[in-house]
């Protein structure tokens, strides 16, 4: 007999629910910890069924259940509206509900990274905690300029050597002083913490394909690449471009009712919103440089504007990726020279030894070479010259709308 089984997880306890041939009742409180996790693991059957909420440890207690269980479903917030917006919310009640819904079939909940994935999107989330602190600690030193009245730093890094040196001889009242100080003591010591996390993100990628395949486009960096590869995991969950644009939140939300036709508004923004930031910031760079990107930008430009055009971009980006890694290819208008440097520079940040005297180094004197540059920018001017004809094709043989409708 399969049962089905609710827990409300704390960070103590897990109160337990379980639904069996249609009847709710309650199994008791365990801790949440190894050995509390163990006994109720103990009490499970191999057809029973799990369902959790998506919170800090359920990653943790999915791993421990699973081998005992036929399928643990860690649900999602917005499976769980009847939980969050019930009017009546105590611990037994929401375990009831996780049941009641597992027995239904309303949950399909997300997908369980596997453990180098999980360990990936730990580093790139502190990564982008720590560089926001870093960022912090920078505006609050250009506070301190423009309070004391110090005008614009003369160069473009404030925080470089020259711009540590401009800073340290300023003449600034005793407290502004101790803020400089201090906040270039924190970068200092979050600079660090940020490169030794992105040598291990450096390692990990050097093992991938994919992260390695993805940096083949011209603007997607180490980190774009990374963030997509653990957002996403194994691409062949996703049968259809689509369905990964959905994912990561850059479709359009639809309105539609009775016989009106349906009104497309605002991207969702339902997925991660890291990935999502990053591939925005890949296409500002990608459109910036002569490519069948930038000739898409300037066409969706002219009708909707640059913020909906650079949306577009990150969205056609997911849909290349997509492409890519199913048909593991490498991205057929990439800048070679451009890529080995990446490459050569995703090998140094995981710690490879620099050989300043070599001049051999394929990647190094090819993009070293301002003919083989030229050489490359004027193919990728090319294909978007192509690109910009293709469309110019597909417009004029188009069937008209007044054609359709008759």
């Amino acid at each position: 007999m399969v049962r089905f089984v609710g827990l409300d997880v704390h960070r103590d306890f897990c109160e337990i629910a379980i639904c069996e041939s249609g009847r709710l009742r309650s199994g008791g409180r365990v801790p949440t910890s190894p050995e509390g996790l163990q006994v109720l693991a103990n009490t499970l059957g191999p057809d029973d069924q799990v369902a959790l909420e998506a919170t800090g440890n359920a990653l943790a207690i999915a791993r421990r259940l699973e081998p005992f269980v036929d399928q643990v479903v860690v649900a999602t917030r917005t499976e769980l509206r009847a939980i969050t917006e019930a009017k009546v919310k105590t611990d037994s009640r929401d375990a009831r509900t996780l049941a009641r819904l597992l027995a239904a079939g309303l949950l399909d909940g997300c997908w369980l990274p596997d453990e180098k994935t999980r360990a990936l999107r730990r580093r790139l989330g502190r990564r982008a905690q720590l560089v926001r602190q870093r960022t912090r600690a920078k505006n609050e030193v250009h506070a301190v300029l423009i309070r004391t009245l110090k005008g614009r730093p003369p160069m473009s890094d404030a925080f470089g050597r020259r711009g540590r040196v401009w800073l340290a001889e300023l003449e600034l009242p005793t407290d502004e002083r101790e803020t400089v100080d201090g906040c270039l003591r924190q970068i200092d010591f979050l600079d660090g913490e940020i490169a030794i996390l992105e040598r291990a993100i450096a390692e990990h990628a050097l093992g991938s394909d994919a992260i390695k395949r993805l940096m083949t486009v011209p603007g997607v960096s180490l980190m774009t690449a990374a963030t997509f590869t653990a957002t996403v995991g194994d691409i062949r969950r996703f049968h259809d471009p689509r369905k990964l644009v959905s994912y990561l939140g850059l479709d359009p939300k639809v309105r539609q009712s009775g016989i009106t036709a349906a009104k497309h508004g605002r991207i969702s923004k339902q997925g991660a919103s890291q990935a999502r930031q990053m591939l925005t910031e890949a296409a500002f760079v990608a459109v910036s440089t002569a490519g069948p990107m930038r000739a898409f930008y300037e066409r969706v430009r002219a009708r909707r504007g640059s913020q909906i055009a650079i949306v577009a971009v990150a969205r056609k980006l997911a849909v290349l990726f997509w492409h890519l890694l199913t048909r593991e290819q490498d991205y057929a208008f990439q800048r070679p020279s451009l890529t080995g440097k990446k490459l050569r520079g995703l090998e140094l940040t995981a710690g490879a030894e620099r050989q300043p005297g070599r001049r051999n180094l394929a990647t190094k004197n090819a993009y070293s070479q301002g003919a083989e540059r030229a050489r490359e920018r004027e193919l990728s001017e090319h294909a978007e010259v192509a690109y910009r004809r293709l469309v110019a094709d597909w417009k004029a043989t188009a069937p008209t709308k007044a054609a359709t409708s008759t």
